[in-house]
């Protein structure tokens, strides 16, 4: 990988969210913790298997998305890693982290976008 953050306090925030809006947000947010889990492990299989599915549960998870960003990175999945990135950064401009992997991904992506 190449200088990607992770998301600072993605989980509790994530959770906070989830509580109000339903029992598959549980899901998304257990998920997304299993999936991050396996990211910091170094298996980005086990982590790309959890986000993907995470993303499905909640997708207006900045969080989730930004995750599944590192996990397509360190899959050598760069285009997938610059559409998560991308995706992050629509949900939530706020999400510095987001910010910053998008920049990074775009200045190792050969077309420089999101196909």
């Amino acid at each position: 990988m190449f200088g990607f953050r992770s998301t600072t306090g993605g989980l509790v925030a994530l959770c906070a969210v989830l509580c109000l809006v339903g029992c598959s947000s549980f899901q998304g947010a257990r998920l997304y913790q299993s999936g991050t889990l396996a990211l910091d492990r170094g298996d980005s299989a086990r982590a790309i298997a959890d986000l993907e599915r995470a993303a499905e549960l909640v997708p207006e998870a900045s969080e989730v998305q930004n995750h599944l960003g590192l996990a397509y990175a360190a899959a050598g999945r760069e285009a997938d890693a610059l559409k998560a990135f991308q995706r992050a950064v629509d949900i939530d401009c706020g999400n510095l982290a987001a910010v910053e992997n998008l920049a990074a991904a775009r200045r190792h992506h050969p077309r420089g976008t999101a196909p």
